[in-house]
This record gives structure tokens, sequence and C-alpha cells, in this order.
């Protein structure tokens, strides 16, 4: 199967400071693939420099010559300014800017795309709301509908389902099948190994650097969880960029 993303020999930090070490890998058109790993495993940081938020330190990220229009990106809330003064509407409406540009007006067809983003996340009669009204489950159906207008190839998902109710979890994760379904890549950060399991075919453990990846069966393992603990644990934070040899061993 055509790769969608190759990483070859990434290193992504902040200042110098490498955050993820030395990743190489493929991840196959329309995969559908879990990022995990414990706290400051560097997750976050992959995912800003695989949307192209942040440049490598060394290394390259390849996404099979997509354009911009063509990724979509949903951050961690935290990530989100909840004091911005902009309703429910407008912020879901800036997933169509690629389109319609900054200053474009909104057509009808427009509107009835937010308006069907927004029923399609159960936010209907949320449209004039303030988003710093919202709970944090209402948060990610907001994220979710500006993800549906955006129509993009490759989705990635940082900490979707991260606080929220049983029943928004279901509803997102009905949207991540979908779009599974309809031959898109996705990449999602999680946290839950069971949610992990159930429901996502490959997995990518990192811990600054890259444990196993391959089939989630394969990784998820205690050995393999146990070493990305003992990895995580064993970084440098004031490390400079680094070599391989720089790397925590892997050995007992």
């Amino acid at each position: 199967m055509t790769a969608q993303i190759e990483f070859r020999d990434v290193t992504l930090g902040y200042d110098r400071h490498p955050a993820v070490h030395h990743l190489d890998g493929e991840v196959a058109s329309g995969a559908l693939l879990a990022v995990i790993g414990p706290n400051g495993a560097g997750k976050s940081t992959l995912f800003r420099g695989l949307v192209g938020i942040l440049k490598p330190l060394a290394g390259s990220i390849q996404t099979g010559g997509l354009d911009v229009k063509d990724v979509a990106y949903l951050p961690q809330t935290v990530d989100i300014d909840r004091s911005f003064p902009i309703s429910v509407y407008d912020f879901v409406g800036t997933g169509l800017w690629r389109s319609t540009g900054f200053f474009g007006g909104m057509g009808r067809e427009a509107r009835d795309r937010i308006a069907h983003a927004l029923a399609a996340v159960g936010l209907n009669g949320f449209e004039n709301r303030p988003i710093g009204t919202l709970s944090g489950g209402q948060m990610q159906r907001m994220l979710f509908a500006r993800v549906l207008l955006q129509d993009a190839r490759l989705i990635v998902l940082d900490e979707p389902f991260n606080a929220i109710d049983a029943k928004t979890s279901a509803d997102l994760l009905d949207l991540v099948k979908r779009w599974h379904a309809e031959k898109r890549t996705v990449l999602a950060a999680l946290h839950d190994m069971e949610l992990v399991r159930s429901h996502f075919p490959e997995t990518l453990l990192l811990a600054r650097g890259p444990v196993a990846w391959g089939s989630t069966a394969d990784v998820l393992t205690a050995e393999n969880l146990l070493e990305a603990r003992r990895m995580c644990e064993a970084f440098d934070e004031s490390a400079a960029a680094c070599a391989v040899d720089d790397l925590p061993s892997r050995a007992a």
C-alpha cells in the first residue's frame, strides 16, 4: 500500500532541545494509527511536526505530496484560547477558510455545510454560544465539527477523547471510524489502552524515541509499555540535538 507519511530519521524539539528522536517509519494511505506513550513522550511534538507547525531539527517528514488543505489538525483543548470572543458557529466556520479565505463571504453552501457539521456532532442550538461557555465534551464536539468541514485526506487528532464523557467519546469515535471507512489517513494520540486495543489496528508507542510500531496486539505488551516508561524517565531534558548514541540504552 502507498505510504501517506514517511518519517526519515526525524528529530523534533524546541530551542535545539529534542523531544522526539530519530523516528523512522511509514504510515500507509488510509491507515488508522494510534500514537501512545507516557506523559512527555513527545506525541504532541510529533503531531506539530507532522502538520508543519514545528520544523524538524534533523531528518524529514514527507506527506505524499499532500497540500496543506489536505491536512486537518485537531489540537488539545488546552491549546484553544477559550477567552477569545468567537461564537461556536464562527469557530467551526474557520474550517472553511482554505476555500473561502479569511475575509471571504459565507454563501448559502458554506452556511449549509456549517449547519450540517454542527448537526453531525450534536451541537444544534449552540451556534451563537461563545466558545468559552462550552463544557469539555462540547469543546471536543466543536473541534470535530471544524475537522469535518476541512474534508481532509490526512487527519491528525491530539488527545481527541481526553476528559470527556462516555457518550461524547462514543459519538466522536464513530466519526473517526467513518473517516477510516472513507480511506482517509487518521492518526490519534491516545491514553486509553482499551480503546486503542478495540478500535485501532496499528499503534506507534513513543517515548521520546520509538519503542515499538506495528499491529496493536504486538505493540501493547507489558514489556513494551514498561520500556516506554523507563525511556521517558531516563531522558535528559537539557540534552542538545542528539546523535543516535545519546538515546537511553534499551539494554536491561
